[in-house]
């Protein structure tokens, strides 16, 4: 296995990735924007191919096992506090996600992370968030952070075997995309 910087070329990996890893909110934000005749892996890749918005190609790390892509991190730096963004202009359930982003402005937030199934067990997980210290801080950052629901008991242990420890939660608002409930989980880990 190796792990390098993803490419504008890996954009549908990526989107299949986030598919993956979403419980259910990229495919909700990709069908707003869907038009005829396209499939939501295509708007994904689409969003991936980005050059400003934070889900893009530039901002993902991806893991191969015999040069196939196998698994991805999606990883960035929060914006500073006091952003002029209103919660109001985003659907209910996305609220306390936000909510939680901005209880760490400013930290290496992993936004994604995910394996194909047939490639699940093999560590690659844990390699990709080995990557986390160095990119942080090269992105000036001194924490890293990320979110989890508390359903997710298998992500939620491997974070917290990695160091990541739980600081805030909100409780997730149900909606027809996921079929979460619980807590959403803000955990954050020390990268200097």
């Amino acid at each position: 296995m190796h792990i390098r910087k993803a490419t504008r070329t890996d954009c549908p990996a990526i989107a299949e990735l986030a598919l993956i890893a979403g419980e259910g909110i990229p495919a909700y934000f990709w069908e707003q924007s869907r038009t005829d005749g396209q499939t939501l892996l295509e708007v994904g890749a689409q969003n991936a191919a980005s050059d400003t918005e934070n889900f893009s190609w530039r901002n993902a790390q991806l893991a191969l096992i015999d040069d196939v892509v196998a698994g991805m991190l999606l990883a960035y730096r929060l914006p500073a506090a006091g952003t002029d963004e209103d919660l109001e202009e985003y659907p209910a359930f996305i609220r306390p996600l936000i909510e939680l982003e901005w209880c760490v402005p400013e930290s290496f937030y992993i936004n994604m992370l995910a394996t194909y199934p047939e490639y699940r067990n093999r560590s690659i997980g844990t390699r990709l968030l080995e990557q986390v210290d160095s990119l942080a801080r090269a992105d000036g950052c001194t924490l890293s952070s990320l979110e989890v629901f508390d359903e997710n008991t298998g992500a939620l242990r491997l974070y917290q075997r990695l160091g990541y420890e739980v600081i805030e939660q909100r409780r997730v608002i149900p909606h027809d995309c996921h079929s979460c409930s619980g807590e959403i989980l803000l955990l954050v880990r020390d990268v200097t």
